[in-house]
């Protein structure tokens, strides 16, 4: 694996915190931690997603969860419709925190955050994460065949929702919060089906996939597509559960998440 490069990142601790406040919640303060693990959510999820990880893996690990413009504590604030200019913002507020080696875990419109990040934090600041875990989403550089989402009228937009079965039946059902939501999700849904995969070098760093056995939209093939995107390891697992199988399998992921970091860490 390559050597950790975020030594240089020291100077960025000068730099005022609040925007860095706003964009990243640490459930649990770990300064002996020797890896952060930056966690991105899917589309209408916020930094809650992740609020018990900390938790639940390893005690070397500190968990920060990302919190996206138009939801939680950023509520007031418009959601980013498009990919390039929401990494950009993340990439200039995550810069303070790469003083240790880094790991990247996004599910859904998560993993294509985590990814296009990567890519950007080694061009311009030749950093690289210890490991980039994605989860339920195909790889980039497959073409999306399913007809764009985020523009359909409401009636029909809610009856993908349903079908995705990602949003609560009882929000779903409760017309006060799917008007504060809908805007999110549009867009959410927006900016992923409105993402063009861009060739670049292949990522340095190990890539680990994982998806659910009963996901109607992302198969084994679109997960198997990831190893195309590392010159390093490659790693799929399939777990129990339909696209939101990262709660009703959290367990077993975070304990297949828990020795894909311990191992990195062993022999960085």
């Amino acid at each position: 694996m390559q050597a950790f490069k975020g030594q240089k990142t020291l100077r960025y601790k000068l730099v005022n915190t609040t925007r860095w406040k706003k964009w990243f919640s640490c459930p649990r303060r770990n300064i002996k931690a020797s890896l952060k693990l930056f966690c991105f959510p899917y589309a209408g999820g916020n930094s809650q997603i992740y609020r018990g990880w900390p938790y639940k893996l390893p005690e070397t690990v500190e968990v920060y969860a990302v919190n996206l413009p138009g939801r939680g504590m950023r509520l007031r604030e418009p959601p980013i419709t498009r990919l390039t200019p929401l990494v950009h913002e993340i990439a200039e507020a995550i810069l303070p925190e790469l003083d240790r080696p880094f790991a990247f875990f996004g599910h859904s419109m998560g993993a294509l955050i985590a990814f296009e990040l990567a890519h950007h934090l080694r061009k311009q600041d030749q950093l690289s994460p210890a490991h980039l875990v994605v989860s339920g989403r195909r790889a980039p550089h497959l073409p999306n065949t399913d007809p764009q989402t985020h523009d359909l009228p409401d009636e029909e937009f809610l009856e993908e929702l349903h079908r995705l079965n990602g949003t609560p039946k009882e929000a779903l059902e409760h017309p006060e919060l799917m008007e504060l939501m809908l805007p999110i999700l549009r867009a959410d849904f927006g900016l992923c089906e409105t993402y063009t995969y861009e060739a670049r070098p292949l990522l340095d760093c190990p890539i680990a996939a994982f998806g659910g056995l009963q996901d109607n939209d992302v198969s084994r093939e679109h997960l198997e597509g990831w190893r195309a995107h590392t010159s390093s390891s490659f790693k799929m697992s399939m777990l129990p559960g339909d696209h939101f199988y990262v709660h009703t399998a959290q367990s077993l992921l975070l304990k297949a998440v828990s020795q894909l970091l311990t191992y990195d860490h062993r022999i960085a």
